[in-house]
């Protein structure tokens, strides 16, 4: 945990003392062995960053003397449209989007994302949230990507696309020697990118897809995880 994040209404408590939760506090306690006096480094969700000095420690820690007057890293100006992980992969995959910087996340699901994902205790709101606050944490950084959950492809591509990807550039990744390679973008330049599940898209998916007007690109003739494929693409579309 490199940044403790905060919620709108603690960085506004009446008496400028603020109460963290149960994980922050034993991560403070246990792992960076604070004590009272010293001074961390926070951040408000969608806000600026700054610092505060634990107050008390207890089962619970307390700040006080917040300060908030520092910028975020900026975000990628990227809609990552992603087929619904394994409930194993979802956790690593949606710390390493919050990470990176994802401006906004759709879920989806395709013909090889089993129905019983969507059923996950790790497919719930609250759990993806969870995660990508951890991402954060880990990345410095405070703006939290905005996801959608859409359970039917199909629909997903004919009525939601255009809006998605209107004035920005469109890719998805897939396999193939034919299809060009992942190219790099600076931030002024806005891009939805398609990652699929374990297997890929189907070709029909991708013709959904291109049809939709998200040019097929790879990186390379090797099949990679899920996981591996988000860090890899992240990195080569914004390397900045």
């Amino acid at each position: 945990m490199n940044l403790i994040l905060l919620e709108a209404h603690q960085c506004e408590s009446p008496d400028h003392v603020i109460s963290l939760d149960l994980r922050q506090s034993d991560h403070l306690r246990k792992v960076l062995k604070v004590t009272p006096g010293d001074t961390l480094k926070v951040g408000q969700i969608n806000g600026l960053k700054g610092t505060a000095r634990v107050a008390t420690i207890a089962e619970v820690v307390t700040l006080d003397q917040l300060t908030l007057d520092q910028a975020p890293p900026p975000t990628l100006p990227l809609t990552l449209i992603l087929a619904l992980p394994r409930p194993q992969m979802i956790k690593r995959i949606l710390q390493t989007v919050a990470c990176m910087g994802v401006e906004r996340l759709c879920l989806i699901h395709s013909s090889r994302v089993e129905k019983s994902f969507w059923q996950s205790p790790a497919a719930t709101d609250s759990a993806i949230r969870e995660q990508l606050i951890l991402g954060l944490e880990q990345g410095m950084a405070t703006q939290l990507p905005s996801v959608g959950k859409y359970q039917r492809l199909r629909p997903f591509v004919e009525d939601s696309l255009a809006t998605l990807t209107q004035g920005k550039h469109g890719f998805i990744a897939h396999p193939g020697q034919h299809y060009i390679g992942c190219p790099s973008l600076p931030l002024s330049v806005a891009s939805v990118l398609a990652i699929g599940p374990e297997g890929g898209f189907s070709d029909k998916e991708v013709d959904w897809f291109s049809n939709g007007g998200l040019q097929p690109i790879q990186i390379g003739s090797r099949i990679l995880k899920v996981e591996t494929a988000v860090t890899a693409l992240l990195a080569r579309l914004y390397p900045a």
